[in-house]
């Protein structure tokens, strides 16, 4: 980081000029800014600090004048209460509904179609102060008049109704989640905000919101929207944006993504991501993390939380909000202070994160920590690429080399191996290795098996990237090129821990014949564990992201050893 100021040459002494003690600079930012730093430490209590100025040299620093400006102190603001138990939130085994009606269509209603056509089969109770059975279902009028105590209570009604509803549902509610808006995101609702925060804390009630779209969660038949993939996975995603929330499970579920959870934050009142990652870290089904954030809420706790993730669990960030557009955006979109992109970057970097700058850059580093597995001790660097068109070959060099993973020469056995199969002119085998489509059909196909036995037969992998053109191969619809280059890439690298990640890049020309073929091209690679993009700097990316893990994990693992 740094190396990244303007000014960092004369920290070197240039221009004859003393050079400065790097390892006494970097120890003095940490003492402010690390994880254990006082700005950390002591942040709910210094708005400002600044030290100025500090003189540097080869002998160390002295900071000759320091000004603090103390923060504002607001007596009512809870303690950090971490989520341990995720499963009233995201297994419930009953859910309230307030908000639903028996005479018209409202969200609550909605949310109650949703509930059974997602196969939700615990009690649904519907809360209204008049009705008495609304979708053929018994109403109460208060949640302390249901039965049983209530998993789950959804509330979609005014937001000045809130919090009487979370009130009497005082010691018999888990969770609640408050989809009603007009609270801190707006100009004069943060009374009504921390009315309902008092009220939550009181009754033992965890709030969920308000402003948030809430829970999907396929293991536990629930979900806000109709049409959700049903089938569970091992992805969970936490999101300050409901409507990015909706993006992520559908776009992610065309691409493979199978989710344990996606959760709408919305103002996270109570609970937020530093909230809910505990709970995360520990749950069998999460394999993955990922973060939509556009405030770093608790940014001590969620420093912490995810620091404790770092060689645990992947975790992907996508930060909204890093621009000054993007932060009046954000502030007029959840009331969130938005941080600093370079602020975000340095954290990304200090708890070995990847970054995304894109959803679509977001679902396709997912995709790769759900499907790839990290090799001990190994970190991909390297990569070799494999596919038809010799243009198209040395773009993937290009991207491959922007994401810093290296295409390097084939060691001297392996191209010697693939010289040995005698291909046609037009074929190189070098790295990358550029076959056409008219050569990889020949013998039956039996030639892509060979060629492919020939890479995972020489030196030990990084990862093994096929990319087609689409289109191309299908001329050749007498032989299975795809499944040929398939079948013997799974076969070559079920070696053990010499053998490379495999990921396919499938590309198009846009065509809706082609895009219908490509869908089922995936879906069968998918079906084999392979990872698969439309596009080869979507690989790139995906596997420089996995990479972060896995140089984390390593790191871990070598620290723990010690």
């Amino acid at each position: 980081m740094i190396d990244e100021i303007r000014s960092a040459p004369l920290l070197d002494g240039v221009r004859g000029g003393v050079p400065v003690d790097r390892d006494e600079l970097v120890d003095l930012l940490l003492r402010i800014g690390g994880e254990n730093g006082l700005l950390v430490d002591c942040e709910d209590y210094i708005a400002e600090l600044d030290l100025n100025p500090i003189i540097a040299g080869p002998d160390g620093l002295c900071a000759v004048d320091a000004r603090v400006l103390l923060a504002a102190q607001d007596a009512r603001r809870p303690a950090f209460a971490p989520v341990t138990d995720l499963r009233p939130l995201l297994e419930p085994r009953n859910v309230a509904v307030a908000g639903a009606s028996a005479s018209r269509i409202t969200p609550g209603n909605l949310f109650i179609d949703n509930l059974r056509a997602f196969g939700f089969q615990g009690g649904i109770y519907p809360i209204h102060p008049s009705a008495d059975r609304i979708q053929g279902l018994q109403a109460y009028a208060r949640l302390d008049q249901v039965p049983e105590p209530v998993d789950y209570a959804y509330l979609a009604v005014a937001a000045e109704q809130c919090e009487p509803l979370i009130a009497a549902g005082a010691g018999r509610v888990a969770f609640a989640q408050v989809m009603s808006g007009g609270f801190a995101e707006r100009a004069g609702g943060e009374a009504l905000e921390q009315a309902l925060l008092d009220s939550a804390r009181a009754g033992a009630v965890r709030l969920l919101g308000p402003n948030t779209m809430g829970a999907y969660s396929p293991r536990g038949h629930l979900s806000y929207i109709g049409g959700f993939e049903q089938e569970p996975g091992g992805v969970s995603v936490l999101s300050q944006s409901g409507g990015l929330c909706t993006d992520i499970v559908r776009r992610g579920a065309r691409r493979g993504l199978r989710f344990r959870c996606v959760l709408s934050l919305g103002n996270s009142a109570d609970v937020g991501a530093a909230e809910l990652l505990p709970g995360l870290l520990a749950d069998e089904q999460t394999r993955v993390i990922g973060l939509y954030l556009e405030d770093p809420h608790r940014g001590r706790e969620l420093l912490q939380q995810l620091t404790a993730a770092r060689g645990r669990k992947p975790v992907v960030l996508l930060v909204g909000g890093q621009t000054e557009q993007g932060n009046r955006a954000a502030s007029s979109h959840t009331g969130a202070l938005a941080g600093d992109g370079r602020a975000w970057q340095a954290l990304a970097r200090q708890v070995e994160a990847p970054l995304t700058g894109t959803l679509d850059e977001f679902i396709d580093v997912l995709l790769a920590m759900q499907t790839l597995r990290p090799r001990a001790g190994r970190v991909t660097r390297d990569v070799v690429l494999f596919g038809n068109g010799g243009g198209t070959s040395v773009l993937a060099a290009d991207a491959f080399g922007r994401e810093g993973l290296a295409v390097r020469a084939l060691p001297d056995e392996t191209r010697a191996a693939l010289e040995a199969l005698s291909l046609p002119a037009g074929a190189s085998v070098a790295n990358p290795i550029d076959v056409p489509a008219n050569v990889l059909q020949r013998e039956e196909g039996a030639i892509a098996r060979r060629i492919v036995a020939a890479v995972f037969a020489g030196a030990s992998l990084d990862a093994f990237v096929i990319h087609v053109n689409v289109p191309v191969i299908l001329n050749y619809a007498h032989v299975d090129i795809l499944g040929n280059l398939m079948e013997a890439t799974l076969q070559a690298a079920s070696g053990g821990e010499r053998s490379g990640h495999v990921v396919l890049v499938l590309r198009s020309d846009g065509e809706p014949e082609m895009e219908a073929q490509r869908g089922a091209m995936a879906e069968r690679a998918r079906a084999a564990g392979i990872p698969v993009y439309f596009e080869l700097v979507e690989a790139a990316r995906a596997l420089a992201g996995f990479a972060v893990h896995e140089a984390a994990l390593a790191r871990v693992q070598h620290q723990r050893s010690r």
